[in-house]
């Protein structure tokens, strides 16, 4: 017996249980269309984090105080990605000491020292907190990731001028800050000379201005300490090495042992790595979740090969006793099975599709500064469907070779 007969015959099969089919094919649906859906938004969420923290630059490192514990967010460049830097009580600040003993270091494009602090604002009769920064002009014009959204960035000649970001110019008063406008920070006047572009992470939630007007506008800010340090490295491949010569400096800067360290070396290129490592074993844990349904489907499809196997018992008898072989028979049945699991995958791929689709439309938001995003790539498609063939034949397996091993005079006594 052909192929091309056996697949007619399996056909045939299928379309003559149409309910008990379809239930089956439901089961397989509900799988594929779960399975295409989970790992879609897991796509997603990983190149929306990784593009987000693309945007703080994967060649920047950042030391900041306090070595003895975690942080909760990133402090000095990283600061905009929420919360604060939680640090050891004898943490000290770095210094202009320090900073020389990182110039040095081979590979550093640009380094500068950063303080910050928060001031009492008042805009049109308002009051607010802000997180006030204070930066060489320069320096961090070559180095920041933010772009302007209005405006211009700090001069070398500018003193009582601020740089605003995105959530502190729209959110922050009741009418939205503007370029050239006063803004009064700790009783000093400042020019708005430029407004940055929301990025949902960085420099949002900051009020940025030259480091001697910092100095001069918060308190207890020495005059040779920093909040933190910020490195630019030429290539981004040297980040990791360059942040190794720069511990082994400040250990030996700062006359400390590894015990008792009181600074903490970060960098955005480590962040994305850990970042998608988890997001990955998220997809993985929720895809494996997923695909609990579609071995509940292969049950389903198990379950009606058997009974397929049953009703056409004297029809596997008539066709063993005019030269069916055993192998023709299973080949019917696992083709049949095979149909199973490639309807319902390519049912579950258009359901799984249409919901991925429809996410992002709901309006669903990824944390700060971002909407829901999904991904579906060919390799997910083809995967699913193939994996759902495979489930369908493996099911239908067993019941293919007993019907394969009926002998006909048994077959067509059956009742």
């Amino acid at each position: 017996m052909g192929f091309v007969k056996s697949l007619e015959l399996a056909l045939n099969i299928l379309l003559h249980s149409r309910l008990r089919s379809w239930l089956t094919i439901l089961g397989i649906v509900i799988g594929v269309a779960a399975v295409v859906a989970i790992v879609s938004i897991g796509e997603g969420m990983q190149k929306s984090i990784e593009s987000r923290l693309s945007g703080l630059g994967a060649d920047l490192i950042t030391i900041s105080p306090g070595g003895g514990r975690a942080s909760s967010g990133f402090r000095g460049h990283f600061g905009g990605m929420g919360g604060s830097t939680t640090t050891s009580d004898d943490a000290k600040n770095l210094t202009k000491k320090d900073i020389l003993a990182l110039k040095s270091i081979e590979g550093i494009d640009l380094i500068h020292g950063i303080i910050s602090g928060r001031g009492e604002a008042y805009y049109l009769s308002e009051k607010a907190s802000v997180t006030v920064e204070g930066v060489d002009p320069l320096i961090w014009k070559g180095m920041t990731t933010s772009e302007l959204e209005s405006g211009r960035f700090l001069g070398a000649s500018d003193y009582n001028t601020a740089v605003i970001g995105s959530r502190i110019a729209k959110n922050t008063f009741k009418q939205a800050l503007a370029l050239n406008r006063i803004i009064t920070i700790e009783d000093k006047p400042f020019k708005i000379i430029g407004i940055l572009k929301e990025s949902g992470v960085g420099d949002d939630n900051k009020i940025i201005m030259p480091i001697k007007a910092a100095r001069d506008t918060l308190e207890d800010v020495g005059n040779d300490k920093f909040d933190s340090i910020v490195l630019k490295a030429v290539n981004v491949d040297s980040v990791d090495q360059i942040m190794e010569i720069a511990d082994e400096r400040l250990m030996i800067s700062r006359h400390l042992t590894e015990r008792r360290k009181d600074y903490r070396i970060s960098s955005t290129k480590a962040i994305q790595e850990s970042m998608a490592d988890i997001t990955q074993t998220m997809t993985l844990f929720l895809g494996a979740i997923a695909a609990v349904s579609l071995l509940v489907g292969a049950v389903g499809i198990a379950n009606t090969m058997f009974t397929s196997v049953l009703e056409k018992t004297k029809d596997i008898g008539i066709m063993k006793s005019i030269g069916a072989k055993n192998k023709d028979i299973m080949m019917i049945f696992l083709l049949n099975s095979g149909m199973v699991g490639l309807v319902g995958g390519l049912l579950g791929i258009g359901l799984g599709t249409t919901i991925s689709g429809l996410m992002p439309m709901l309006g669903m938001r990824m944390g700060p500064g971002g909407t829901m995003t999904t991904v579906i790539t060919p390799q997910l498609l083809i995967f699913s469907l193939l994996f759902s063939i495979f489930i369908g034949m493996v099911a239908g397996a067993v019941p293919a070779y007993r019907a394969s091993k009926l002998k006909p005079v048994d077959a067509l006594r059956y009742e």
